[in-house]
């Protein structure tokens, strides 16, 4: 198939386009390298070794702004990965996510009905469940944040272009993605960096919160499925098996990197979730798919991958002035 991957220079977008060149897919890859959540030269450098892959088109554009049927016209499938992500400065730049997350979807929908795409995958996440996201796909939906709004009203935008023109959309609810190449302004990313720098983590509110983490690979997974699986207007959880504390969290991660965590405790943040657990039941049926790593196991996996690219880092060559 021919796929568009949007965000495909972001933490899952990357590793998705990587496994679709592995499937053997041609991958149309877009990211307008946004700076607003961490430094674009990541995104950047992610882009250029995407690019280098044979299957691989790369295109740095703003979905909000460019001209979107040349680029997806011949495509089979769009899966919309980007968006500003985050919760705490949704709060003071609500705009950013409005036109990242809504408009961007709306332009990227009309263009999709102008080339007819056969397939659209809208990413969304569980924080437009609310503070406590643990039912399934039915349970109410009561945004915490304006990054909840935001994406809770992309879904809506997608499911009234399904009920009144037909259009083949599912939505993914993905719950709480981590893993190597996590973003660095992530929770588990921040307290793998601070550990190695020996510096103390903030923790926000008891420590006792829990998140249902899904781990990349099971994300890009259930992912690929959904290019194949589910009616549209399906609306599917993607979550790993069980629940952890953010106090086990830091725990598994002090020890797998041999360092003794040093704590402080601040005031819970505005918009953060208390709990997620998310029932992944429907997505078990409908996409024939099931998490396979282990939380702990998957927070070790990415704790390793910190410290290693620093040792590869500390040893490569000084670069060569010209």
């Amino acid at each position: 198939m021919h796929i568009v991957v949007t965000g495909a220079a972001g933490f899952v977008g990357s590793h998705l386009t990587e496994e679709l060149v592995r499937l053997g897919h041609q991958v149309t890859a877009i990211d307008c390298l946004l700076p607003d959540s961490y430094p674009a030269r990541i995104k950047a450098e992610r882009l250029t070794r995407l690019g280098r892959l044979p299957q691989v088109s790369p295109h740095q554009i703003d979905l909000r702004t460019a001209e979107l049927e040349p680029v997806i016209e011949g495509a089979d499938v769009v899966i919309n990965e980007a968006a500003m992500p985050g919760l705490m400065k949704s709060w003071s730049e609500f705009s950013l996510y409005t036109s990242c997350n809504l408009l961007a979807v709306d332009r990227l929908i009309r263009a999709s009905q102008q080339v007819g795409i056969g397939r659209f995958v809208q990413i969304s996440t569980s924080s437009v469940y609310g503070q406590i996201a643990s039912g399934d796909e039915d349970s109410p939906t009561q945004p915490f944040s304006p990054y909840g709004v935001s994406k809770l009203a992309a879904e809506k935008l997608v499911l009234a272009h399904v009920a009144n023109f037909d259009f083949p959309a599912v939505v993914l609810r993905y719950f709480s993605i981590f893993g190597p190449g996590q973003r660095p302004d992530m929770g588990y990313s921040l307290f793998c960096e601070a550990l190695l720098d020996e510096r103390s983590i903030t923790v926000y509110g008891d420590g006792q919160q829990t998140r249902s983490n899904t781990f990349v690979s099971d994300a890009v997974a259930a992912t690929i499925a959904a290019l194949t699986h589910g009616e549209s207007g399906a609306v599917l959880n993607i979550a790993g098996g069980e629940s952890i504390s953010l106090l086990r969290a830091i725990e598994v991660l002090a020890d797998e990197l041999g360092i003794v965590a040093r704590l402080e405790f601040a005031a819970p943040r505005p918009g953060d979730q208390r709990d997620t657990r998310g029932d992944t039941r429907r997505a078990r049926s409908v996409l024939e798919w099931r998490p396979l790593v282990a939380t702990e196991d998957g927070l070790r996996r990415q704790a390793r991958w910190h410290r290693e690219r620093r040792l590869t880092t500390a040893s490569a060559p000084p670069p060569q002035i010209p």
